[in-house]
């Protein structure tokens, strides 16, 4: 029997995280208390910590998520054209061995 994986939101994880910095309680209190481990708590804090400057620029979250779009765009397209000629093919072919199924007859 499999135990289902518990996923977090964002924003749960952040209330966790800072209860954590408060240092009110020890972390191993908190993961008891919200029934959590406290391994998973040290590293939403550890992550929590590293993009805190996030939080005050918001150009370079921009930034990436606009490469990002621009970037799926890209294949995106690439991917239309493809479909798009694959689609012409097929239509030739089957237009193609429809006339030549009526011209044999």
């Amino acid at each position: 029997m499999s135990r289902k994986r518990k996923t977090y939101s964002a924003e749960y994880k952040a209330k966790l995280v800072v209860e954590v910095l408060r240092e009110e309680k020890t972390l191993n209190e908190i993961a008891s208390s919200y029934e959590v481990l406290p391994k998973s708590l040290q590293n939403w804090k550890k992550q929590f910590l590293e993009n805190a400057s996030l939080a005050f620029d918001k150009s370079a979250i921009v930034k990436e998520y606009k490469e990002q779009i621009e970037t799926l765009e890209r294949e995106k397209d690439a991917t239309s054209k493809k479909l798009g000629e694959v689609i012409v093919e097929r239509d030739f072919v089957v237009g193609n061995s429809a006339f030549t199924l009526t011209a044999s007859l």
